[in-house]
C-alpha cells in the first residue's frame, strides 16, 4: 500500500494537508485578482486553446459582490459610533467582496486549457484535472441542470465515477474516458473518475476543438478508439 492508498484508507487526507490545501487556495484566488486586473491568463503556453467558462456566473457575480459593497456601507454608517466593532466589521465585509471577486477572477484567468497532449479541466482556484487525449473516448455538447442536485463539499459533484464542475448551476461538455484518471479534491480527497461534466462558454466550439485535437493525435499514433 503507498502513500496516497494509506491516506485514503484512514478516511482521506489528515487535518494539516487539508488547513494547507486551503491555505493554498486563498493564496490562488487571491493572486487571481491581480492577473484579473492585469489581463494575463494562468497556465496557458503558447499554442495553446483556452477555453473560457466564466461568462455563465459573471451577472451573479457582480451582483452580489454590489449588494455586499452595499451592506458594508450600511454597516460602517450603523457602528460609526463603535470604532472597535467597526473596525471588525469592515475587515469581514471587505474581505467578503474581495472573496467574490476573487471567485470570478480565478475563473476568468483558469480557463480550460486544450493543447496537443490533452485537455486541462478547471474549476476557478479550486481544482483542476488533465485528461490525456488518449484517455478521451467519446466528447459531446450535453446541457445540463444542476439546480436539484447538490454537490461535495470538496466542489463537484461525487460518486460513480463522475466528476460534475458545474457554473452557475449547469454543464455544458461530458467527457467520457476511455481509462480512469484520478481526481483531486479541494480538501486532498482522490478519486477514478470516468465521466466528467464541466461547462464551456462555447461548449459546441470546445467540442469541436477537442475533437479536432483528438483526431489530430490519432493520426500521429494510436489512441483508445471512441
Amino acid at each position: 500500500m503507498d502513500a496516497v492508498d494509506a491516506v485514503d484508507a484512514v478516511g482521506g487526507p489528515r487535518f494539516g494537508e487539508r488547513v494547507g490545501r486551503l491555505v493554498r487556495h486563498e493564496g490562488r484566488w487571491l493572486a487571481s485578482l491581480v492577473w484579473w486586473v492585469a489581463r494575463r491568463r494562468v497556465g496557458v503556453p503558447e499554442g495553446a486553446r483556452a477555453l473560457p467558462y466564466a461568462g455563465a456566473q459573471a451577472a451573479l457575480t457582480y451582483g452580489l459582490a454590489f449588494v455586499f459593497v452595499v451592506e458594508t456601507v450600511g454597516v460602517s454608517l450603523l457602528l460609526r459610533d463603535r470604532p472597535g466593532l467597526h473596525a471588525v466589521a469592515l475587515v469581514a465585509d471587505v474581505y467578503t467582496v474581495l472573496m467574490v471577486l476573487g471567485g470570478q477572477a480565478a475563473a476568468v484567468t483558469r480557463p480550460h486549457v486544450l493543447d496537443p497532449d490533452g485537455l486541462l479541466v478547471r474549476d476557478g482556484a479550486r481544482s483542476e484535472l488533465r485528461i490525456p487525449l488518449e484517455s478521451i473516448a467519446s466528447v459531446r455538447y450535453d446541457l445540463r441542470s444542476r439546480q436539484a442536485e447538490r454537490g461535495g463539499a470538496d466542489g463537484g459533484r461525487e460518486g460513480g465515477g463522475l466528476l460534475e464542475l458545474a457554473v452557475a448551476g449547469q454543464t455544458s461538455v461530458t467527457v467520457e474516458l476511455a481509462e480512469p484518471v484520478v481526481a483531486v479534491r479541494l480538501l486532498g480527497r482522490r478519486e477514478s473518475v470516468t465521466t466528467v461534466r464541466f461547462h464551456v462558454d462555447d461548449a459546441r466550439g470546445a467540442v469541436a476543438a477537442v475533437r479536432a485535437a483528438r483526431s489530430a493525435a490519432e493520426r500521429a499514433g494510436p489512441v483508445t478508439p471512441g
